[in-house]
């Protein structure tokens, strides 16, 4: 074998240790470099590192801030009315040498099931410290900061830095829903049934209001119209009396007239008298008795 082929398989091998002593880190990622299953090197900057080769082991985790579901979870306020709370969180590995001897050779979903039983404790003991009331308030927002801040402790047990925590849904047990929105409706009909029974008491007190005015009214017009007609009538009474006084004779021919026309009408019951009564005395003759 001459030089040049010793060269380069010399050259070769060079090149293949390089390789093997080479690792890239992603800048999604974070690195531990293992030497018979033990931490010797945290590669946390993304770039080109270096290992010790056929020795050391690259294990990555990701870098990114990641999200966990907490399923559907019921807890007991304080007030014993039972909600079904949906939650979820972000964190990130912020450890990964606390993370992997936390979790040993597991994956991510192995520190996914230690904390959603982080995230459930939390929150069953910050909501089990509070009304239900206080859950569906604004307040949720101080709520979620003290199951964060409870968490953030826990999780850092296991490398983990919990960054937020969100309560999505607040509900009733199905179980529940029912008669809540039973005994919801029962107040609302009761509330309906006191606004009806204030309503009708003011519409009763307007319509004996307004009976009163009306009866007032009527009786102010008919005193008003008593006045006016005995004005009327004594009005009328005195021009009789003047008539009379002027011409007795045409004014007793002018009550014959209004008597006869009053009488002698159409539909008026019959009159049986004597031709030579006095009420006919204006009939028989055009100037009167007195001729």
């Amino acid at each position: 074998m001459n030089k040049a082929t010793m060269g380069l398989i010399g050259l070769a091998i060079a090149v293949f240790v390089l390789l093997q002593s080479v690792f890239i880190v992603d800048e999604r990622e974070q690195a531990l470099v293992l030497r018979f299953g033990r931490v010797v090197n945290v590669q946390t900057e993304p770039g080109l590192a270096f290992k010790t080769p056929f020795i050391d082991q690259v294990v990555r985790y990701d870098d990114r801030i990641l999200s966990l579901e907490v399923g559907p979870l019921e807890v007991t306020p304080l007030d014993d009315r039972r909600l079904v709370v949906d939650a979820f969180s972000r964190f990130r590995i912020a450890d990964a040498d606390t993370y992997r001897q936390a979790v040993g050779g597991e994956d991510i979903s192995g520190a996914e099931r230690r904390l959603d039983k982080i995230m459930r404790d939390q929150t069953r003991e910050v909501l089990g410290s509070v009304s239900s009331n206080d859950i569906l308030s604004s307040d949720r927002a101080a709520l979620m900061l003290r199951i964060r801040n409870g968490a953030i402790v826990q999780a850092r047990q296991l490398g983990l830095e919990v960054i937020d925590v969100r309560l999505k849904r607040t509900d009733l047990p199905q179980a529940n829903l029912n008669a809540t929105f039973a005994r919801m409706r029962a107040e609302r009909e009761r509330e309906a049934a006191d606004e009806i029974a204030r309503g009708n008491e003011a519409a009763q007190r307007v319509r004996a209001q307004a009976d009163r005015t009306e009866v007032e009214l009527v009786s102010e017009a008919e005193r008003e119209a008593e006045v006016i007609r005995g004005e009327a009538d004594a009005q009328r009474n005195s021009i009789f009396a003047d008539a009379y006084g002027a011409d007795p004779e045409f004014f007793e021919f002018y009550r014959s007239l209004n008597a006869y026309s009053k009488s002698l009408q159409a539909g008026n019951s019959s009159l049986v008298m004597s031709p030579d009564n006095e009420f006919f005395t204006y009939l028989k003759s055009s100037v009167g008795e007195s001729q």
